[in-house]
């Protein structure tokens, strides 16, 4: 089954059908003790509505915060000691991806995340910026794996690369973050040989492409979601972006209008926009 936030509402889906859902809102929703169950009685009750109408989908958030995860993927690591290394900061990425605790960090508020066709953004400031393709996890209250979804961390490499403290600022923007097109709800990890592919268009032509599977993810979802709970409370419930196994080459960046395409096996696709500023 799959979740889908709509300016008329939320809707499931489950094989062609389509079912409204009555509780208002993923906040509500996730306040509730057997949600899968919840939702399959709705599949064998319920009513069933029209077609989802792809300029009605919005992000698949309420009240939820957006929280990330670094240095996940060897390739990652690689990619910010690189970017980090006249700063003097290089072997801070290789301690933290052989550590027992992993890199957490806020991503974004409800209002900072976009839709699938709606525009990210790249910073004013910024000469280097990136699309980071995530297999993104929600979280209820309790700390209890709901679903996933696909994420995109837009990421600014030469601020984060000056200092490492520059992070916030490289990272967490208006429109730096992407979600959707739904959610998948499924307890259950999708498998390892997962691919995770992105596409960036330009004009008519492709100018990055980048593939990886969920096999090459260092750390499990489950020791992520036990660090990130560490004296922590959601009370809406949270959404855990699980790192990124894909990075262009040093020589490119975003540019306004170049829209990127994230797909991930089973979630479908998240396309957007890029804007600048």
């Amino acid at each position: 089954m799959k979740l889908w936030n709509t300016r008329k509402g939320l809707f499931l889906t489950s094989g062609q059908q389509v079912y409204p859902v009555p509780e208002s809102g993923l906040d509500k929703l996730l306040r509730i003790d057997d949600l899968h169950g919840y939702l399959a009685e709705i599949v064998r009750e319920g009513s069933v509505a029209e077609q989802l109408a792809a300029e009605d989908l919005l992000p698949p958030i309420e009240n939820q915060e957006v929280w990330a995860a670094g240095v996940t993927y060897y390739r990652s690591r690689d990619a910010r000691m690189e970017e980090s290394r006249e700063a003097g900061g290089g072997s801070f990425y290789d301690r933290v991806y052989t550590a027992e605790r992993p890199e957490l960090f806020f991503k974004a508020t409800a209002s900072r995340v976009v839709g699938p066709g709606q525009p990210v953004r790249i910073r004013r400031d910024a000469q280097w910026s990136v699309p980071e393709p995530e297999w993104t996890l929600l979280i209820d209250p309790r700390g209890r794996i709901l679903g996933c979804t696909i994420g995109n961390d837009m990421s600014s490499r030469d601020i984060e690369g000056e200092n490492p403290l520059y992070l916030p600022q490289a990272k967490v923007y208006q429109g730096s973050c992407a979600l959707g097109p739904s959610i998948l709800l499924t307890p259950d990890p999708l498998p390892a040989t997962t691919a995770i592919e992105v596409v960036v268009e330009r004009g008519q032509a492709a100018v990055f492409a980048g593939s990886t599977t969920l096999a090459e993810l260092r750390r499990t979802p489950a020791s992520l979601v036990e660090y990130l709970f560490r004296d922590n409370l959601f009370p809406h419930g949270v959404f855990l972006m699980t790192g990124t196994g894909i990075v262009p080459a040093d020589d490119f960046t975003l540019l306004p209008g170049d829209l990127v395409r994230i797909r991930i096996e089973g979630l479908g696709e998240l396309a957007n926009p890029v804007v600048c500023g």
